[in-house]
């Protein structure tokens, strides 16, 4: 007797895929770990991240928004300021470097830098550009508000069951001087761009995991007994500064993102990986769950992901109507910060498309004036 006499049928093409139709394709997650509703959960990452507090939440899930919005302002005001968007306001985090800098700066293994940037009068954080889109007054102020969000981290990481990442590029500017890592390029949101001074690097596989085995590490060593699960954004690339296809460059960076993110998982067992980046993307649904273009996932496509999610995770199975919905709860509302075609203006790096030379014809992509910073 051979190991393949005993699988499952999951683990076989033709009974786990071919032969099911996409909705009902089921078995795609075993949680390596139990997620008990009553234990806080924290969310960051990319802006596909964000969808997932508010899918915790109507799931009846204990999702800790750790910087709650001071009193006051309208929902539209709390909404530009990126409260209740991530369990913490850092805006996006792309990178696993990104993360190991904001969980060492809460946790004071290395101090945050001075550097904000000033436009016209008012002052940014150059690490989470779009948050405060009318700045602040000071420079000072800009330190004082990011102290805020590095003891909203301690307070709620220390605490926390589990954080679930969600991993988005590989491609990232750093400062030459400090090897510290920008959520965008300089000059693109907001700041200046120094060609003497902000360079751009590709992380490796061998670096996103040294990225995420040392942010995993500073985390359980304020909560051992924090567990993380990993997924990656299906979110494609606006743009590459490889100066490569924009496709090829989308599958490098998704490729080591998988890769890295599985690696861990399967090293620690407080570490888990679950396939959001799959479930969107594999070529059995047909790219169905992206919006005209191409790019940003629809509505339907992160109630499906999170259909996923709560199953495995209760001990479900989805059945042939899965793609219509049985867990109502967990479809998003409509989002008013995508556009006509779909474009998502949460996520930063979407500004980048305002740069692209050519003007696209009716029915693609129109550039416009420069989206907002959000």
């Amino acid at each position: 007797m051979h190991p393949y006499e005993s699988l499952p049928a999951r683990s076989f093409w033709r009974t786990a895929v071919a032969e099911r139709a996409a909705p009902a394709l089921t078995d795609l997650w075993t949680p390596a770990f139990a997620i008990d509703p009553d234990e806080p959960l924290l969310t960051a990452g990319s802006c596909f991240a964000r969808h997932l507090g508010p899918a915790l939440l109507l799931e009846g899930m204990n999702w800790c928004d750790a910087e709650i919005a001071p009193p006051g302002l309208t929902a539209a005001e709390r909404e530009a300021r990126w409260y209740g968007q991530f369990s913490f306001r850092t805006g996006n985090i792309y990178t696993a470097a990104a993360l190991r800098q904001w969980l060492a700066w809460a946790f004071e293994e290395s101090p945050p830098p001075d550097e904000a940037w000033e436009e016209d009068g008012r002052f940014y954080d150059p690490h989470r550009p779009a948050v405060e889109p009318d700045g602040h007054v000071t420079p000072e102020a800009v330190r004082a508000a990011r102290q805020r969000t590095l003891a909203a981290i301690r307070t709620a990481v220390s605490s926390a069951g589990c954080l679930i990442f969600t991993l988005g590029l590989t491609e990232a500017w750093l400062d030459a001087a400090t090897g510290i890592a920008y959520p965008v390029c300089p000059g693109t949101v907001r700041g200046s761009f120094d060609a003497g001074r902000h360079v751009f690097h590709n992380f490796t596989v061998a670096e996103v995991h040294r990225d995420l085995t040392a942010a995993v590490s500073l985390a359980r060593r304020a909560n051992p007994g924090l567990r993380v699960l990993l997924t990656v954004s299906p979110v494609p690339l606006t743009a590459t500064a490889t100066a490569g296809h924009a496709l090829v460059a989308t599958t490098y960076s998704k490729s080591v993102l998988r890769a890295a993110a599985g690696q861990l998982a399967q090293e620690l067992d407080h570490v888990d990986y679950f396939p959001s980046y799959e479930i969107i993307t594999g070529h059995p649904f047909k790219g169905a769950f992206y919006e005209p273009n191409q790019r940003t996932v629809s509505a339907d496509g992160v109630a499906f992901v999170m259909r996923h999610f709560f199953d495995a995770l209760h001990g479900d199975a989805l059945h042939g109507d899965a793609l219509h919905g049985r867990r109502e709860t967990a479809q998003p509302a409509a989002d008013p910060a995508r556009t006509d075609s779909g474009e998502d203006h949460w996520c930063d790096d979407a500004v980048l498309d305002y740069y692209n030379p050519v003007h696209y014809n009716p029915g693609h992509y129109d550039r416009g004036p420069v989206p907002p910073a959000r």
